[in-house]
């Protein structure tokens, strides 16, 4: 058996008007959180017919506009023309020698708009089934790295090339699905592929700029495509209306999983189970426990995300190098889960406690490569640098969970902290000495925060009543309870 197989997998799809959230646990353990929102959908994978609006040699890069909030950004290195040239041996085009401003041409997203950047784009389109992607513009056939036997990988190139017909000019990815699939199968995934590319065409031909061609299939829909295998135990969902489509659904395209639905029609909310509405309040937090009682801390910045690892009140049974050993692979595999429950992507600094011995630090970092096998996401681990840490990277396609879910301190503004109360106060009396030598009021009136005017009126108070004095005007004091510590007001009255 293969490190994929998940022979106790479970799926929970919990839907509602609004959103769609999917639970996928494996041996009672939360493994993989996805969450869509109506207002929020993700557009990777859409298909449109975009119109360049800026080309940017300087950057080899282009601005298209698809129709979206943004302008969505395209790079020559995402180009169908790269790749031709890179196989040919070729030297790689210029964008400004292939592309103008005004130009329309199909697009596929490749990875949803983050925060302030736009959508990222590529002319290579391809069209995910079940069993296969098609890609229109390449004649390449490849197979999935996770099918190992040389045999069965002969055995799948064969049937697609034989039953790929004489004008197809495109190239298929064989997925994982296919190593246990029949030859009329694929002939089913191919003919499915092939009327979703010409459906593309037809809508493409009269669009006009911009236009949506193409949808990818909603969540649910694509967790019956993608996540559900011959080791998912059963499904879940918590709508006997859904149930009902799905069935219907899979019954056309993935029968093999349509005997894995079932309704959720108990009174607890499904996502009580395994406690997964708890593991989804700790993928939000900044710290996460581990068994043994060492701790892992998660900090995100617009660079990179680093983590690190303590032994908290983990003492040990034996010596203190086993203390360290024992909480850096529980480490291991709490920081793979924690990355896809909370999909992080981009660099990645793991701070292991230090390890003296190399045994040691293979066996945590092997233990970690072993955790992130099962990812559905590319990840790549470095090994241990000179300072004692891991960088790894894992390719950031969708808005983290994080993100989606939460948004920065309205009072600390994503700071992570705040000014103290005294601060607050020295700023205040700066800002009335700067206002008194420029304005010539009656009084000056503060509004402040509970926690500022007790200091004001406490271990403050001399330099309050020095600072009237010294501008020669009244100053008063306001409370208003709703503002943050560091919301003030001057009023010159």
């Amino acid at each position: 058996m293969n490190i994929y197989s998940r022979m106790s997998e479970q799926i929970f799809i919990n839907t509602s008007d609004f959103e769609t959230r999917v639970a996928i646990v494996d041996q009672g353990v939360l493994q993989e959180l996805h969450i869509e929102r109506d207002s929020q959908k993700g557009v990777v994978g859409n298909v449109y017919v975009g119109k360049i609006t800026r080309i940017l040699p300087n950057l080899q890069s282009a601005f298209v506009n698809i129709g979206l909030d943004r302008n969505a950004f395209m790079h020559v290195g995402d180009l169908q023309e790269t790749r031709i040239a890179r196989q040919n041996s070729e030297a790689l085009p210029k964008i400004e020698k292939l592309f103008f401003e005004g130009q329309t041409l199909l697009v596929q997203v490749i990875k949803d708009p983050i925060k302030d950047k736009g959508a990222r784009l590529s002319n290579q389109i391809n069209i995910a089934g079940r069993i296969m992607v098609y890609m229109p513009y390449n004649k390449h056939i490849g197979i999935s790295q996770r099918i190992e036997e040389e045999s069965e990988r002969e055995r799948l190139k064969e049937w697609v090339q034989n039953l790929r017909p004489p004008e197809d000019k495109g190239g298929y990815i064989i997925r994982t699905f296919a190593e246990t699939c029949t030859e009329a199968d694929l002939k089913r995934d191919m003919y499915y592929l092939h009327l979703q590319w010409e459906a593309i065409q037809n809508q493409a031909k009269n669009a006009k700029a911009p236009k949506l061609v193409y949808e990818e299939l909603s969540l649910k829909h694509r967790v019956m495509r993608d996540f559900a295998n011959d080791d998912t135990e059963s499904i879940e969902i918590d709508s006997k209306t859904q149930f009902n489509e799905l069935v219907e659904w899979c019954s056309l395209y993935t029968p093999a999983v349509t005997n894995k639905l079932s309704p959720y029609t108990a009174s607890r909310p499904i996502f009580d189970l395994n406690n997964i509405e708890e593991d989804i309040e700790i993928a939000l937090s900044q710290r996460v426990e581990l068994p043994s009682g060492g701790y892992l801390i998660f900090d995100s910045t617009e660079a990179l995300t680093s983590i690190d690892v303590n032994t908290g009140s983990f003492l040990g049974s034996r010596n203190f190098n086993d203390t360290i050993l024992k909480t850096n692979l529980e480490a291991s595999l709490e920081i793979a889960r924690q990355l896809r429950l909370r999909n992080i992507g981009g660099i990645i600094i793991i701070d292991f406690i230090d390890m003296s011995d190399e045994s040691h630090k293979e066996q945590v970092l092997c233990s970690l490569k072993n955790a992130l096998a099962r990812d559905r996401v590319r990840t790549t681990v470095n090994d241990f640098s000179s300072f004692g840490l891991v960088e790894m990277t894992r390719k950031r396609a969708h808005s983290s969970l994080s993100s989606m879910l939460m948004e920065p301190c309205p009072t600390c503004e994503g700071r992570g902290s705040v000014k103290t109360a005294k601060t607050i106060v020295y700023q205040i009396m700066r800002e009335i000495q700067r206002e008194a030598k420029l304005f010539d009021p009656k009084e000056f009136r503060l509004i402040l925060s509970p926690s500022v005017l007790d200091l004001f009126l406490d271990e403050e108070s001399h330099y309050f009543t020095a600072l009237s004095d010294a501008i020669g005007k009244p100053i008063s004091l306001e409370v208003d309870d709703l503002y943050n510590q560091e919301d003030y007001d001057i009023i010159l009255c």
